[in-house]
């Protein structure tokens, strides 16, 4: 694996125990992008932020600047010096939606259908075979979060849970769960993070040297 991987546990070695599972996470989450998937993510509260963040990072340049490539510019050259313009701050980008934004859509099902299945729906509106699923719990037994999970599986979607030392239902339901050797909350969101972090990290390396 990377400098990147190893570095994560040379930097956090508490996270020793998740080796394994972030390799997992990881390999699954590259394969998807490989097949022309997209990440989708869910989570609650502070959960809910750092599905966010993950969007941030693999939407734009983090690490590096992602510039075109020649092929892609060109299409952008179609507008001249404008399409020189957009060319020049376009980024690679890794296609990732985070379902916790769309208010509009999570308060009408809420109020309308069931709290419990908002993620369910948008996992079923938008999940492919192709995709990855990726949700935080600190429980791992977040309903809705295990309702989307349960979706997802049932599309064929690749599941990723990042949860805490019990890893609750998502440690049963997910393909690959990334369990924190940690029980309290602010804990596991702390180490939650710098997995994420180095995940991010690791794609952009593999798709944008």
């Amino acid at each position: 694996m990377s400098d990147v991987f190893n570095g994560l546990f040379a930097k956090y070695p508490d996270l020793e125990p998740c080796r394994e599972s972030v390799r997992q996470a990881f390999e699954a989450m590259e394969a998807s992008f490989r097949k022309g998937g997209k990440m989708l993510l869910a989570g609650n509260g502070g959960s809910a932020a750092d599905c966010e963040h993950v969007v941030g990072e693999l939407m734009k340049g983090f690490m590096s600047p992602r510039k075109l490539p020649a092929s892609e510019r060109e299409k952008m050259l179609i507008h001249g010096e404008e399409g020189a313009y957009i060319a020049d701050r376009l980024q690679g980008a890794l296609p990732a939606i985070s379902l916790v934004s769309q208010s509009a859509l999570a308060t009408a099902y809420i109020n309308d259908v069931a709290a419990d299945m908002v993620f369910a729906q948008q996992v079923y509106g938008y999940g492919r075979p192709e995709d990855t699923l990726v949700v935080f719990s600190t429980s791992g037994n977040s309903a809705n979060v295990v309702r989307a999970v349960q979706v997802a599986k049932s599309l064929g979607l690749a599941t990723i849970g990042l949860t805490g030392q019990g890893g609750g239902r998502l440690k049963e339901l997910c393909d690959v769960t990334v369990r924190v050797p940690y029980a309290g909350t602010p804990d596991i969101q702390e180490r939650h993070l710098p997995i994420y972090h180095a995940l991010c990290m690791m794609l952009e390396e593999a798709f944008f040297g």
